[in-house]
């Protein structure tokens, strides 16, 4: 659910003066409506900016909010005063798997309405201003914004809307600094990418070759079909006789991971480690524990679609997603916080808000991880058995300790990517805690993000809750500060000499407030495998063993990733449509693969 700034303590004091929000005291209380946000700027929305935690004006910034934020209406207006249907389905959240949802929903004529417990919409792939700065909350490498084949899914969920965004090629998807020298870079061509890679390795040219191949086998396939519920049974026939080939392509690839693919052809562990790396970047774990068909629909549309970045920032994504919702008869109310999820006779039939208001709907998706949803939203000793499998299989991925800067520009050399990866010294330090550093810097692409003269640094690394917990407010702020500050110095050493003297601003973010804003227990980006799995076979789709139910998001097949959560969207609009009589369905193919899909994950 959509919370966008992160914590810490500026090195410049933001303004929060009441003129941060423009002309409110001019608009009439009648003029705003579900749409407003389209008309209403929020420029200083940092949820938890150093004036609300330093000088305690949260309430003041909060009470200012309000004024221009749409929320859920009183019961007598809308609510049912009983266990009535209001929507066709309520979607939990408004991240990019909860919008995609939303969206398809609406423009197949279902009444849909979107909850989100922020101020705006997009969760982790928000965003948030600041003293001039406009930063993305999550990852900037965008995939699936071309405006070709079938994996370009952020691209059609917006046109299904109407809407289209203007974007930037990026030439280079990311710097790789490894171990040993290793200096790769990504280059938008695969083949001046091959370039690059076998001049490290020149002895495993012909294994480069014949594993990056099997990666397009896979992603040729996925690009070749329509991509719907895997969950329906009478869209995967139809796609079966329509390409034979692809389906028994991914099938066979399905219970697959891309290290084993990888060492079927190379043997140089340097080169491993850099497959490794190339996974982690898709999944956060390595190339034995990364499906292969995760990792080869990123690691070959990078080069087919490419890497294209959204003019104005990628919280523009979530915005024109709303948007279109609206103007598709859809609904989103913000400051709607949903605690539960109501049961009737074991069938989810609606929501209940943090205020006691409650909502109905034949069909509830929740866009929250799956352990908010069972664990939070739903009673824990409702766990059903198939969600116990599910963690007995895969635990929470880490969170990332995150930390934003505004820099001046002359600090960067000449030709600097806009992306890169930062491991220095030991390949042993990848998936640790702290080890390995992404860095963006969206301003090479789009300067319109800065203030003249200056760049965004958006640093990120693994780290997990439990480093954070049991601190004082005073130790937690002292660690936070130390950590940044080390992260910070390994980049000035690496790539960046004087970075330090060029910040003028800095923003620093822990496991514990990804978790507080975005909603996301222990802060997690989905799940990652408790040890080496049968590559997607144990990973949960749409559908769920409570009736009425659906989950969508990071931690649904298949997996972490704006392309991947946007696929998972897809998939679970198209199955809640036919469950709801806006697509064709056979109840008795549903339940016949229901069963065969069950049972191949007890094989994972």
């Amino acid at each position: 659910m959509a919370r966008n700034s992160f914590s810490g303590m500026p090195m410049k004091t933001p303004r929060c003066e009441g003129s941060a929000l423009p002309h409110l005291s001019k608009v009439p209380p009648s003029s705003f409506n579900n749409t407003h946000l389209e008309k209403c700027s929020w420029k200083t929305l940092s949820p938890l900016s150093h004036c609300e935690k330093v000088f305690g004006w949260r309430r003041r910034l909060f009470s200012s909010v309000k004024a221009i934020t749409v929320e859920a209406p009183p019961k007598k207006e809308i609510v049912s005063e009983g266990p009535g249907v209001d929507y066709d389905a309520i979607v939990i959240g408004s991240g990019i798997g909860g919008l995609v949802t939303a969206t398809q929903l609406a423009v197949k004529g279902a009444k849909v309405l979107v909850l989100e417990k922020y101020v705006i919409p997009g969760g982790s792939s928000g965003f948030y201003e600041r003293d001039g700065y406009k930063f993305d909350v999550g990852s900037s490498v965008m995939f699936g914004f071309s405006d070709k084949g079938n994996i370009n899914l952020i691209t059609k969920a917006l046109a299904a809307v109407g809407r289209k965004m203007e974007v930037v090629p990026d030439p280079t998807t990311v710097h790789y600094h490894l171990p040993g020298g290793l200096s790769i870079r990504v280059h938008k061509e695969f083949e001046d990418f091959l370039v690059e890679l076998t001049s490290y390795f020149p002895h495993e040219k012909e294994g480069i070759l014949r594993f990056y191949n099997e990666c397009w086998k896979v992603f040729n396939s996925l690009n070749s079909l329509e991509l719907k519920s895997l969950e329906e049974p009478l869209y995967l026939f139809g796609q079966f006789f329509k390409n034979p080939l692809a389906c028994l392509t991914l099938a066979y690839y399905l219970p697959q991971n891309a290290g084993d693919i990888a060492r079927k052809y190379i043997k140089d562990p340097d080169l491993l480690s850099f497959i490794d790396a190339e996974c982690f970047i898709v999944s956060t774990v390595n190339a034995l524990r990364t499906p292969m068909i995760n990792a080869s629909m990123v690691l070959c549309d990078r080069h087919f679609g490419g890497i294209n970045y959204p003019i104005g920032g990628v919280g523009g994504i979530a915005e024109n997603l709303a948007k279109g919702l609206v103007d598709n008869g859809g609904m989103i109310f913000y400051k709607a916080n949903v605690t539960n999820i109501i049961l009737e006779n074991e069938k989810a039939v609606g929501v209940r808000l943090s205020d006691g208001r409650e909502f109905y709907a034949k069909k509830i998706i929740s866009n929250a991880t799956r352990w908010d949803t069972f664990g939070r939203l739903l009673r824990p000793e409702e766990l059903p058995k198939e969600e116990e499998q599910f963690q007995s299989l895969y635990v929470k991925a880490p969170s990332f300790l995150t930390i934003h800067i505004g820099i001046k520009e002359d600090v960067l050399p000449l030709g600097t990517d806009c992306h890169h990866f930062i491991l220095e010294d030991d390949w042993g330090k990848l998936e640790e805690p702290y080890g390995s550093i992404f860095l963006s810097i969206p301003t090479i692409l789009d300067s319109s993000l800065a203030p003249k003269g200056c760049h965004i640094l958006h640093i990120f690394t693994t780290a997990w809750i439990d480093d954070w917990k049991g601190l004082s407010s005073n130790d937690y702020y002292i660690k936070k500060e130390a950590v940044a500050d080390e992260i910070i110095s390994r980049l000035e050493k690496t790539l960046f000499p004087g970075l330090k003297e060029a910040i003028n601003f800095k923003e620093v973010g822990t496991p514990k407030t990804h978790r507080r804003f975005l909603a996301r227990d222990d802060g997690t980006y989905g799940p990652i495998p408790r040890k080496t799995p049968k590559g997607l076979l144990g990973m949960p789709f749409n559908t769920t063993s409570v009736d009425g139910l659906y989950c969508v998001g990071d931690s649904c097949f298949p997996g972490q990733g704006v392309i991947a959560v946007a696929f998972s969207g897809m998939m679970c609009a198209h199955r809640v449509a036919a469950d709801i009589g806006l697509e064709k369905r056979s109840e008795i193919l549903d339940k016949g693969l229901h069963q065969v899909l069950r049972w191949f994950r007890t094989l994972a």
